[in-house]
Order: structure tokens, then sequence, then C-alpha cells
């Protein structure tokens, strides 16, 4: 080179120092920092879907947060459930014990009676005063609300469940599609049924029949010449052994049993005489009830006895019908589901997929029970199902009821946590992983291939300021021209 006022050379080796003095500089910072993106010059397309798995990272992990939160609320209130079924135990345990009436004094008994009435109040402290974070959970507070419900349709109503539209109510339609029956047989006032059409037993037919129902079997005898009548309020006065009631249709007997469904029943066997009533479903000498057939919303329910069940992803709700609508055909009764219940936000967005809802009713003592036989607040004193007043079968039924609606929403609960929220929370932790795998391999830096950079780059850096000092010495070369 014989210029010197512009080195060319040096100005080259300037450039590939500054690139390489740059290049350096990015790995000394992704190995600093550990990310391979840490300016959106690095790589726009990559921190652009970086930030949209990061976002969606948020919402994973908020929904996982917020599922661990609602199974926290749900273990309390099954814990609290478990005592109640506990309690209730205890008061069937006092109830049995109560009716064993040859063997306890009136002073034992009433002592029965006022345990069983703390252990009512001890069932409705804990319904009351049963919270998580200031929510009540077994006083109603979380169960859901409803309007135009006609009690004289549906005697009882549970709601577990339901999808309710925002800013509307939920309507909900029943339609009776068979109605429900008891089991019947009939004994015709005719010849040949031992039943003379004047309502009386045959001449010289002396009969012994066996009446077996749901609750037992007991045995008749009547005389020939017995008029029907006296057969009808024999058995009447055995209604509660055998689970059998009759009643006089003109001059035929007519034998129903007490309970609907199909697994109510009536046999009557002639063991003496002539009995030759009309054949039931099940054989000449048996009927079987009929459980109700209701459609809930077009869906198809299952009932048993005057009881019908839907449960579905939009409602999980349980009817107690009356006898007057369970029994008619078509008929139909409408209410709405206008909100409550506890609602979770369990997904990583904010929409209607991400909401699951559960009804907790109250475990009150004036709401555990049956609507036939009554409340378990019957059963302390002053109600109508006391043992003092030797109630023990009511009080057995009401009890018995109570403990299986605890029970059964015990289940639900479990249900619930298992179901919706344990297979969310790890279905979620799962959807986390691959997320966050896939946002790792593109904003974290390699390590590996950083630090082979890194030398790669410490090299150039060396040489590169190296060939800069050999550049800058190159124009001293034209003093060798002056000289000569």
């Amino acid at each position: 080179m014989s210029r010197i006022n512009t080195n060319v050379s040096a100005l080259q080796s300037y450039h590939r120092l500054t690139s390489n003095q740059s290049d350096l500089n990015q790995r000394l910072e992704r190995l600093s920092s550990g990310l391979r993106i840490n300016h959106g010059s690095d790589d726009p397309a990559g921190l652009i879907a970086s930030e949209s798995l990061r976002s969606e990272i948020t919402g994973i992990e908020k929904a996982i947060e917020n599922s661990s939160r609602a199974i926290n609320v749900i273990a309390t209130g099954e814990g609290a459930l478990a005592e109640v079924s506990k309690l209730l135990l205890e008061i069937r345990g006092l109830v049995n014990t109560s009716a064993n009436e040859g063997a306890r004094s009136d002073d034992e008994i009433q002592a029965d009676q006022l345990q069983i009435d703390s252990l009512i109040e001890s069932i409705d402290r804990i319904s009351n005063t049963t919270t998580f974070n200031g929510k009540k959970l077994l006083n109603g507070e979380l169960a859901y609300t409803v309007s135009s419900v006609d009690s004289s349709d549906i005697q009882r109503l549970q709601l577990f469940g339901a999808r309710v539209p925002d800013g509307s109510a939920l309507p909900v339609t029943l339609l009776v599609t068979q109605s429900a029956q008891t089991a019947q047989l009939t004994l015709r006032a005719s010849a040949g049924t031992g039943l003379l059409a004047s309502g009386a037993l045959s001449a010289g037919n002396n009969l012994t029949i066996e009446v077996r129902g749901t609750n037992g079997t007991s045995t008749f005898t009547f005389n020939g010449g017995t008029v029907n009548s006296a057969i009808r309020n024999s058995i009447n006065n055995s209604v509660e052994v055998t689970g059998v009631s009759a009643s006089l249709s003109g001059n035929h007997l007519k034998f129903n049993s007490l309970q609907y469904g199909s697994d109510a029943f009536v046999s009557i066997r002639a063991l003496t005489g002539t009995f030759n009533n009309v054949p039931g479903d099940t054989g000449s000498e048996e009927d079987k009830g009929r459980d109700v057939g209701v459609n809930v919303n077009g869906q198809a329910a299952t009932g048993r006895g005057l009881q019908a069940s839907l449960r579905t992803a939009g409602l999980d709700v349980v009817f107690d019908l009356a006898s007057s609508f369970a029994t008619s055909l078509n008929a139909t009764s409408t209410f709405g589901v206008t909100g409550g219940g506890a609602a979770f936000a369990i997904g990583p967005e904010i929409n209607s997929d991400a909401f699951v809802s559960l009804g907790i009713p109250s475990v009150a003592s004036s709401r555990l029970g049956s609507a036939t036989d009554g409340f378990l607040r019957s059963l302390a004193t002053g109600g109508t199902a006391t043992v003092v007043n030797g109630e023990f079968r009511t009080a057995e039924r009401i009890v018995l009821a109570a403990i299986d609606q605890v029970t059964n929403l015990t289940g639900r609960l479990g249900g619930f946590q298992r179901n919706q929220l344990e297979t969310n929370i790890n279905s979620r932790r799962i959807a986390l992983e691959n997320v966050k795998a896939s946002e790792s391999a593109i904003r974290d830096a390699d390590y590996a291939v950083e630090v082979s950079l890194l030398n790669r780059a410490q090299i150039l850096v060396q040489s590169t300021t190296l060939t800069l000092g050999i550049a800058n010495q190159t124009p001293q070369n034209v003093l060798s021209l002056l000289q000569r």
C-alpha cells in the first residue's frame, strides 16, 4: 500500500472486530441470562411466539391453582359431612334402643330423647358454622336458587349442578311419560273367585291366605260367609307388618302396596280355600309396582318409585314427586333455576367451558329427611316423631332418609373432586409441561451451543484485534520510499 490517508485494511479489520465484538457480547449476555431471546431484535417472530406461550402458561398455572383451592373447599365440606353422618348413625342407634320399650323405663327413653335433641343441635351447629374463607358451605348458601316450583307437583327438589345462562334463568320442564304405580292385586266379586257378587266369601269357603309385602309377611284366616269389609279391615290392621293395604271397589277387594315403584310388591297366596284373584304382572299370585317415567327438558330421567333423577353436563337434579303428579300420564311442571351454586373457574381462559359449578344444599335438621314422613327436626322434643311419643317407625324412616341424603351428598362431593377437579389438575399439568417445553425451545439458551460460539467469538475478537494492529502499521511502509 502506498496511500496513507485511507487505510482500507484497517477499516476492514475494524469492521470485523466490531462485528465479532458484538457477537461476543451477545454470547456473554445469553450465557449470563440463560435466554436466547433477550431483545426483540434477537428473534422478532420467536419473541411473539414465546410471549403467546407465556400467556398460555400463566392461564394454565392459575387453572391448577384454582382447582387446588376448589379441592380444599370440597374437602372442608366433606369432612363436616362425615361428622354429620356419624351423628345421624348415633340418632338411629338411639331410636332403635328406645324402641325396646319392654326392657327400658320411661326415664331411660326420656334420656334417649334428650340425647337425640343434643345430637340434632350438633347437626344444626355444623350446618351453620362450616366455613371456608368466610363462605358457609352447608347451610344452603351454596345451593342453587329456583323460582316457580309447584310444591303440589314436586315435594322435594335437590339441585347438585346446573349450567345457568348469564343474565337469565335456566328453564326446567318435567313431563310424565310413564305413570308410577303401586303393586295391586284384585279379588273380583264374581262366581268362581271365592268372593260372591254380594261381597262375602262363599259358604264353606274357609279361607287362609298369606299376605306378603315389602315390610313382611302375615297370615289371615276367614270363615266362609265373611263380608269383604271385614277382610279389608283385618288386612289394614296389619298394614305396618306387611306393607299391604286393602280397599273396596264396589264389592271387589283390592290389595295395594304402600309404596310406588318396581321395588314394591304384593303377594297373596291361598293356603286353604278359594282365592282366585286377577293375576299380576309377575304371576297369578304376585304383582309389582312401576317406577315413574319422566322427561326433563326432553331427556329421559331415571325413575325409582316417585323419585326421578337426571345427571348431565348441564343439569344434575333429583326430584321427589307428589303421587298425584307422578301418577298422571303427560302431566307437566315447569320451574326456573335462577342462579346460586358454587362456581369454580378451573380453565386457563374465562369462558363457559372454564367453569364448573356445584350446588351444596343445606344439611340442617329442617332439611334432612322425607317430604312424606317428615324431617329430622320432628325427632326433637316437641316434634311429631319423638321417641317419647313412641313414633319409632316414623323416626327410623326419617333418620334413614337423612342418612341416605348425607351419604349421597358426600359421594357427589367426592365424585366432583375426583372426576372434575383432580382430573383437571392432571390434564393441566401435562399441558403445562408441554407448553413450557415449547416456550423453552424458543426462548431459552442452549448452553452447549452458546459456549462453543463464545469460544469462536473470543478467538475471532483476538485475531481481528491483532490484524487491526498490523493494518494500522502498514502505512509506515511509505516511509521507506521517502528514505530513498
